[in-house]
Protein backbone atom coordinates (compact mmCIF):
# COMPACT_ATOMS: atom_id res chain seq x y z
CA UNK A 1 0.00 0.00 0.00
CA UNK A 2 2.78 2.44 0.98
CA UNK A 3 4.64 1.72 -2.25
CA UNK A 4 1.51 2.47 -4.25
CA UNK A 5 1.11 5.84 -2.58
CA UNK A 6 4.77 6.60 -3.12
CA UNK A 7 4.23 5.84 -6.79
CA UNK A 8 1.30 8.26 -6.86
CA UNK A 9 3.39 10.81 -4.99
CA UNK A 10 6.25 10.49 -7.46
CA UNK A 11 3.91 11.06 -10.39
CA UNK A 12 2.23 14.07 -8.80
CA UNK A 13 5.59 15.54 -7.84
CA UNK A 14 6.92 15.22 -11.38
CA UNK A 15 3.72 16.64 -12.80
CA UNK A 16 3.84 19.61 -10.44
CA UNK A 17 7.47 20.37 -11.26
CA UNK A 18 6.93 19.94 -14.99
CA UNK A 19 3.95 22.27 -15.08
CA UNK A 20 5.14 24.90 -12.60
CA UNK A 21 3.09 23.52 -9.72
CA UNK A 22 0.05 22.76 -11.84
CA UNK A 23 -2.77 20.80 -10.22
CA UNK A 24 -4.44 17.81 -11.96
CA UNK A 25 -6.82 20.28 -13.67
CA UNK A 26 -3.91 21.67 -15.69
CA UNK A 27 -2.82 18.16 -16.64
CA UNK A 28 -6.30 17.35 -17.96
CA UNK A 29 -6.61 20.70 -19.73
CA UNK A 30 -3.24 20.19 -21.43
CA UNK A 31 -4.28 16.74 -22.67
CA UNK A 32 -7.56 18.15 -23.97
CA UNK A 33 -5.75 20.93 -25.82
CA UNK A 34 -3.42 18.41 -27.42
CA UNK A 35 -6.07 15.90 -28.51
CA UNK A 36 -8.94 18.31 -29.20
CA UNK A 37 -7.44 21.67 -30.18
CA UNK A 38 -9.97 24.47 -30.75
CA UNK A 39 -12.83 22.36 -29.34
CA UNK A 40 -14.52 24.09 -26.37
CA UNK A 41 -14.64 22.08 -23.15
CA UNK A 42 -18.23 21.70 -21.83
CA UNK A 43 -19.02 23.15 -18.43
CA UNK A 44 -19.72 19.70 -16.99
CA UNK A 45 -16.20 18.51 -17.83
CA UNK A 46 -14.63 21.68 -16.45
CA UNK A 47 -16.48 21.15 -13.18
CA UNK A 48 -15.30 17.53 -12.97
CA UNK A 49 -11.77 18.56 -13.84
CA UNK A 50 -11.45 20.97 -10.95
CA UNK A 51 -13.93 21.20 -8.06
CA UNK A 52 -15.44 24.56 -7.21
CA UNK A 53 -13.19 26.60 -5.00
CA UNK A 54 -10.00 24.79 -6.00
CA UNK A 55 -7.37 27.15 -7.36
CA UNK A 56 -3.75 26.89 -8.34
CA UNK A 57 -0.97 28.59 -6.43
CA UNK A 58 2.76 28.83 -6.90
CA UNK A 59 3.32 27.62 -3.35
CA UNK A 60 1.97 24.12 -4.03
CA UNK A 61 3.69 21.34 -2.08
CA UNK A 62 3.29 17.57 -1.98
CA UNK A 63 3.56 15.35 1.08
CA UNK A 64 3.08 11.66 1.82
CA UNK A 65 2.43 9.82 5.05
CA UNK A 66 0.00 7.47 6.67
CA UNK A 67 -2.82 9.64 5.45
CA UNK A 68 -1.90 9.03 1.82
CA UNK A 69 -0.88 11.63 -0.73
CA UNK A 70 -1.63 15.25 0.14
CA UNK A 71 -1.31 18.26 -2.15
CA UNK A 72 -1.33 21.59 -0.29
CA UNK A 73 -1.80 24.91 -2.02
CA UNK A 74 -1.80 28.40 -0.61
CA UNK A 75 -0.77 29.07 2.96
CA UNK A 76 -2.29 25.99 4.52
CA UNK A 77 -5.59 24.78 5.83
CA UNK A 78 -5.73 27.23 8.70
CA UNK A 79 -4.89 30.21 6.51
CA UNK A 80 -7.40 29.72 3.74
CA UNK A 81 -5.43 27.24 1.62
CA UNK A 82 -6.68 24.22 -0.34
CA UNK A 83 -5.92 20.56 0.44
CA UNK A 84 -6.30 17.81 -2.15
CA UNK A 85 -6.13 14.33 -0.64
CA UNK A 86 -5.66 10.99 -2.34
CA UNK A 87 -5.17 8.06 -0.07
CA UNK A 88 -6.16 6.38 3.16
CA UNK A 89 -8.40 9.23 4.29
CA UNK A 90 -10.29 9.39 1.03
CA UNK A 91 -10.22 11.43 -2.14
CA UNK A 92 -11.50 14.91 -1.53
CA UNK A 93 -10.99 18.63 -1.61
CA UNK A 94 -11.08 20.94 1.40
CA UNK A 95 -11.41 24.58 0.42
CA UNK A 96 -11.00 27.71 2.49
CA UNK A 97 -14.76 28.03 2.84
CA UNK A 98 -14.91 24.73 4.67
CA UNK A 99 -16.53 22.74 1.87
CA UNK A 100 -15.54 19.08 1.57
CA UNK A 101 -16.11 17.14 -1.63
CA UNK A 102 -15.49 13.45 -2.17
CA UNK A 103 -15.63 10.04 -0.52
CA UNK A 104 -14.00 9.22 2.76
CA UNK A 105 -15.21 8.86 6.31
CA UNK A 106 -17.67 11.66 5.58
CA UNK A 107 -19.49 9.67 2.92
CA UNK A 108 -20.39 10.28 -0.68
CA UNK A 109 -21.66 13.74 -1.41
CA UNK A 110 -20.99 17.35 -0.52
CA UNK A 111 -20.77 18.85 2.93
CA UNK A 112 -20.93 22.62 3.22
CA UNK A 113 -20.51 24.75 6.32
CA UNK A 114 -23.61 26.11 8.02
CA UNK A 115 -24.62 29.74 7.55
CA UNK A 116 -25.96 32.15 10.18
CA UNK A 117 -25.69 29.58 12.93
CA UNK A 118 -27.41 26.79 10.98
CA UNK A 119 -25.89 23.28 11.14
CA UNK A 120 -23.78 21.94 8.23
CA UNK A 121 -25.69 20.62 5.23
CA UNK A 122 -24.98 17.13 3.86
CA UNK A 123 -26.19 16.33 0.37
CA UNK A 124 -25.96 12.57 -0.06
CA UNK A 125 -26.73 10.07 -2.77
CA UNK A 126 -28.50 6.76 -2.36
CA UNK A 127 -27.87 3.41 -4.05
CA UNK A 128 -30.25 2.40 -6.80
CA UNK A 129 -30.32 1.64 -10.53
CA UNK A 130 -29.42 4.48 -12.85
CA UNK A 131 -32.20 5.46 -15.28
CA UNK A 132 -29.51 5.67 -17.96
CA UNK A 133 -28.50 2.03 -17.63
CA UNK A 134 -31.01 0.37 -19.96
CA UNK A 135 -30.61 -3.14 -18.52
CA UNK A 136 -32.22 -2.32 -15.20
CA UNK A 137 -35.85 -2.52 -14.18
CA UNK A 138 -37.24 0.51 -12.40
CA UNK A 139 -37.91 0.27 -8.71
CA UNK A 140 -41.28 1.42 -7.46
CA UNK A 141 -39.79 4.26 -5.44
CA UNK A 142 -38.13 5.63 -8.59
CA UNK A 143 -41.53 6.75 -9.81
CA UNK A 144 -42.17 8.80 -6.70
CA UNK A 145 -40.63 12.25 -6.34
CA UNK A 146 -37.89 11.46 -8.86
CA UNK A 147 -36.76 14.34 -11.13
CA UNK A 148 -35.33 11.82 -13.62
CA UNK A 149 -38.88 10.70 -14.45
CA UNK A 150 -39.51 14.01 -16.18
CA UNK A 151 -36.39 13.67 -18.32
CA UNK A 152 -37.98 11.01 -20.58
CA UNK A 153 -40.29 11.98 -23.45
CA UNK A 154 -41.30 10.94 -26.97
CA UNK A 155 -39.57 12.29 -30.08
CA UNK A 156 -42.86 13.58 -31.47
CA UNK A 157 -42.93 16.11 -28.62
CA UNK A 158 -39.56 17.58 -29.58
CA UNK A 159 -40.70 20.67 -31.50
CA UNK A 160 -41.04 24.41 -31.06
CA UNK A 161 -43.92 25.41 -28.80
CA UNK A 162 -44.10 22.04 -27.03
CA UNK A 163 -44.51 22.27 -23.24
CA UNK A 164 -42.88 19.91 -20.75
CA UNK A 165 -42.78 19.75 -16.96
CA UNK A 166 -39.10 19.55 -16.07
CA UNK A 167 -36.77 19.95 -13.14
CA UNK A 168 -33.14 20.53 -14.02
CA UNK A 169 -31.54 19.50 -10.75
CA UNK A 170 -28.29 21.06 -9.61
CA UNK A 171 -25.69 18.32 -9.47
CA UNK A 172 -24.41 17.28 -6.06
CA UNK A 173 -21.77 14.99 -7.58
CA UNK A 174 -18.62 17.09 -7.32
CA UNK A 175 -16.18 14.18 -7.60
CA UNK A 176 -13.16 15.35 -9.58
CA UNK A 177 -11.04 13.63 -12.21
CA UNK A 178 -7.72 12.16 -11.20
CA UNK A 179 -4.85 12.21 -13.71
CA UNK A 180 -4.90 8.97 -15.72
CA UNK A 181 -1.67 7.59 -14.29
CA UNK A 182 -2.98 8.09 -10.75
CA UNK A 183 -6.42 6.62 -11.53
CA UNK A 184 -4.84 3.61 -13.25
CA UNK A 185 -2.76 2.87 -10.15
CA UNK A 186 -5.90 2.49 -8.00
CA UNK A 187 -7.87 -0.82 -8.24
CA UNK A 188 -11.29 -0.63 -9.92
CA UNK A 189 -12.90 -4.07 -9.91
CA UNK A 190 -15.42 -6.05 -7.85
CA UNK A 191 -12.84 -8.59 -6.71
CA UNK A 192 -10.76 -5.75 -5.29
CA UNK A 193 -13.58 -4.04 -3.37
CA UNK A 194 -12.22 -4.85 0.13
CA UNK A 195 -8.91 -3.25 -0.86
CA UNK A 196 -10.65 -0.25 -2.47
CA UNK A 197 -12.90 0.39 0.53
CA UNK A 198 -9.96 0.08 2.90
CA UNK A 199 -7.92 2.46 0.78
CA UNK A 200 -10.64 5.11 1.04
CA UNK A 201 -11.50 4.34 4.68
CA UNK A 202 -15.09 3.40 3.78
CA UNK A 203 -16.99 1.06 6.12
CA UNK A 204 -17.86 -2.10 4.10
CA UNK A 205 -21.34 -2.10 5.67
CA UNK A 206 -22.09 1.56 4.94
CA UNK A 207 -24.31 3.09 2.27
CA UNK A 208 -21.22 4.69 0.74
CA UNK A 209 -19.73 1.22 0.22
CA UNK A 210 -22.91 0.00 -1.48
CA UNK A 211 -22.85 2.98 -3.83
CA UNK A 212 -19.24 2.36 -4.79
CA UNK A 213 -19.83 -1.38 -5.26
CA UNK A 214 -22.82 -0.72 -7.50
CA UNK A 215 -20.85 1.68 -9.68
CA UNK A 216 -18.08 -0.87 -10.20
CA UNK A 217 -20.59 -3.68 -10.89
CA UNK A 218 -22.44 -1.59 -13.48
CA UNK A 219 -19.13 -0.85 -15.18
CA UNK A 220 -18.27 -4.55 -15.34
CA UNK A 221 -21.56 -5.75 -16.81
CA UNK A 222 -21.66 -6.30 -20.60
CA UNK A 223 -23.59 -3.78 -22.67
CA UNK A 224 -26.92 -4.48 -24.33
CA UNK A 225 -27.11 -5.50 -28.00
CA UNK A 226 -25.66 -2.79 -30.23
CA UNK A 227 -23.97 -0.96 -27.34
CA UNK A 228 -20.25 -0.56 -26.71
CA UNK A 229 -19.70 0.52 -23.12
CA UNK A 230 -16.70 1.72 -21.18
CA UNK A 231 -16.17 3.30 -17.77
CA UNK A 232 -13.72 6.19 -17.97
CA UNK A 233 -11.83 6.80 -14.72
CA UNK A 234 -9.98 9.85 -16.07
CA UNK A 235 -10.57 12.66 -18.53
CA UNK A 236 -7.82 11.30 -20.74
CA UNK A 237 -9.47 7.87 -21.00
CA UNK A 238 -12.88 9.43 -21.75
CA UNK A 239 -11.40 11.52 -24.57
CA UNK A 240 -9.56 8.49 -25.97
CA UNK A 241 -12.63 6.24 -25.91
CA UNK A 242 -14.88 8.83 -27.55
CA UNK A 243 -12.43 9.73 -30.31
CA UNK A 244 -11.63 6.05 -30.97
CA UNK A 245 -15.32 5.49 -31.74
CA UNK A 246 -16.15 8.76 -33.53
CA UNK A 247 -12.84 10.11 -34.82
CA UNK A 248 -10.99 13.26 -33.76
CA UNK A 249 -13.57 15.58 -35.31
CA UNK A 250 -16.03 15.50 -32.43
CA UNK A 251 -18.24 17.89 -30.52
CA UNK A 252 -18.89 17.28 -26.81
CA UNK A 253 -22.14 18.76 -25.48
CA UNK A 254 -23.73 19.14 -22.04
CA UNK A 255 -26.86 20.68 -20.56
CA UNK A 256 -26.57 24.16 -19.08
CA UNK A 257 -29.18 26.24 -17.29
CA UNK A 258 -29.27 29.97 -16.64
CA UNK A 259 -30.05 29.31 -12.98
CA UNK A 260 -31.15 26.41 -10.85
CA UNK A 261 -34.86 25.94 -10.18
CA UNK A 262 -35.98 24.74 -6.76
CA UNK A 263 -38.84 22.66 -8.12
CA UNK A 264 -40.39 21.21 -11.25
CA UNK A 265 -41.96 23.75 -13.59
CA UNK A 266 -43.33 24.08 -17.12
CA UNK A 267 -40.74 24.67 -19.83
CA UNK A 268 -41.55 25.69 -23.41
CA UNK A 269 -39.30 24.53 -26.26
CA UNK A 270 -38.07 27.51 -28.29
CA UNK A 271 -36.18 25.39 -30.80
CA UNK A 272 -34.33 22.10 -31.30
CA UNK A 273 -31.22 21.64 -33.44
CA UNK A 274 -30.01 18.19 -34.48
CA UNK A 275 -26.31 17.78 -33.69
CA UNK A 276 -23.71 15.60 -35.38
CA UNK A 277 -23.60 14.22 -38.90
CA UNK A 278 -26.99 13.88 -40.54
CA UNK A 279 -28.19 10.27 -40.85
CA UNK A 280 -25.10 9.07 -38.99
CA UNK A 281 -26.80 7.94 -35.79
CA UNK A 282 -23.50 7.50 -33.95
CA UNK A 283 -22.78 9.07 -30.58
CA UNK A 284 -21.04 8.42 -27.30
CA UNK A 285 -22.97 9.37 -24.18
CA UNK A 286 -21.11 9.57 -20.87
CA UNK A 287 -23.02 9.55 -17.58
CA UNK A 288 -21.27 10.61 -14.38
CA UNK A 289 -21.37 7.93 -11.70
CA UNK A 290 -21.27 8.15 -7.92
CA UNK A 291 -17.76 7.25 -6.81
CA UNK A 292 -14.74 8.44 -4.85
CA UNK A 293 -13.40 10.31 -7.88
CA UNK A 294 -14.89 11.17 -11.26
CA UNK A 295 -16.00 8.07 -13.16
CA UNK A 296 -18.10 8.28 -16.33
CA UNK A 297 -20.12 5.37 -17.72
CA UNK A 298 -19.81 5.89 -21.49
CA UNK A 299 -21.64 3.96 -24.18
CA UNK A 300 -21.50 4.22 -27.94
CA UNK A 301 -24.53 3.44 -30.07
CA UNK A 302 -25.37 3.67 -33.76
CA UNK A 303 -29.11 4.30 -33.42
CA UNK A 304 -29.35 7.63 -31.61
CA UNK A 305 -29.92 11.23 -32.57
CA UNK A 306 -28.75 14.13 -30.42
CA UNK A 307 -30.33 17.57 -30.17
CA UNK A 308 -29.48 20.86 -28.51
CA UNK A 309 -32.80 22.17 -27.22
CA UNK A 310 -33.50 25.78 -26.22
CA UNK A 311 -36.11 26.12 -23.48
CA UNK A 312 -37.63 28.80 -21.28
CA UNK A 313 -39.27 28.08 -17.95
CA UNK A 314 -42.46 29.55 -16.54
CA UNK A 315 -40.33 31.74 -14.27
CA UNK A 316 -38.29 32.99 -17.23
CA UNK A 317 -35.30 30.70 -16.64
CA UNK A 318 -33.56 29.79 -19.90
CA UNK A 319 -31.83 26.48 -20.54
CA UNK A 320 -29.82 24.83 -23.29
CA UNK A 321 -30.50 21.14 -22.79
CA UNK A 322 -29.02 18.14 -24.58
CA UNK A 323 -31.63 15.60 -25.67
CA UNK A 324 -30.77 12.10 -26.87
CA UNK A 325 -33.34 10.09 -28.83
CA UNK A 326 -32.97 6.30 -29.04
CA UNK A 327 -34.38 4.91 -32.28
CA UNK A 328 -34.14 1.27 -31.21
CA UNK A 329 -35.10 0.32 -27.64
CA UNK A 330 -35.87 -3.34 -28.38
CA UNK A 331 -32.94 -4.58 -26.23
CA UNK A 332 -33.87 -2.48 -23.18
CA UNK A 333 -35.32 -4.07 -20.05
CA UNK A 334 -39.13 -4.10 -20.55
CA UNK A 335 -39.48 -2.78 -17.00
CA UNK A 336 -37.16 0.17 -17.58
CA UNK A 337 -38.22 3.50 -16.07
CA UNK A 338 -38.80 5.10 -19.50
CA UNK A 339 -41.43 2.53 -20.50
CA UNK A 340 -43.23 2.93 -17.17
CA UNK A 341 -43.30 6.71 -17.50
CA UNK A 342 -44.22 6.89 -21.20
CA UNK A 343 -46.47 3.80 -21.21
CA UNK A 344 -44.87 2.35 -24.36
CA UNK A 345 -43.22 -1.00 -25.08
CA UNK A 346 -39.61 -1.77 -26.09
CA UNK A 347 -38.90 -1.20 -29.77
CA UNK A 348 -42.30 0.34 -30.49
CA UNK A 349 -41.36 4.02 -30.76
CA UNK A 350 -38.25 6.23 -30.32
CA UNK A 351 -37.62 7.23 -26.71
CA UNK A 352 -35.86 10.48 -25.82
CA UNK A 353 -34.42 11.91 -22.65
CA UNK A 354 -32.69 15.08 -21.55
CA UNK A 355 -29.23 14.75 -20.07
CA UNK A 356 -28.55 15.99 -16.52
CA UNK A 357 -26.02 18.77 -16.25
CA UNK A 358 -23.10 16.51 -15.30
CA UNK A 359 -23.46 14.18 -18.31
CA UNK A 360 -21.91 14.58 -21.77
CA UNK A 361 -22.80 13.48 -25.29
CA UNK A 362 -20.09 13.25 -27.92
CA UNK A 363 -21.18 13.54 -31.57
CA UNK A 364 -19.28 13.58 -34.87
CA UNK A 365 -18.68 17.19 -35.87
CA UNK A 366 -20.26 18.40 -39.11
Amino acid sequence: MELKFLHILAYLSLALVASCAALPASIGQAYWNTKLPNIPMPKSIKESLQPSGLTEDKSTSVEVGKGGVNVNTGKGHHSGGTNVNVGHKGVGVNTKGGTHVGVGKGGVGVTTPGHHGKPPVYVGVHPGPSPFNYQYAAKEDQLNDNPNVALFFLEKDLHQGSNMNLHFVETTNDAAFLPRQVANSIPFSSNKMPEILNQFSVDPNSEEAQIMKQTVQECEQPGIKGEEKYCATSLESMVDFSTSKLGNKVQPLSTETEKESSQMQKYTILGAKKMGNNNNGKSVVCHKQNYAYAVFYCHKTDTTESYMVSLVGADGTKAKAVAVCHKDTSAWNPKHLAFKVLKVTPGSIPVCHFLPQDHIVWVPKN
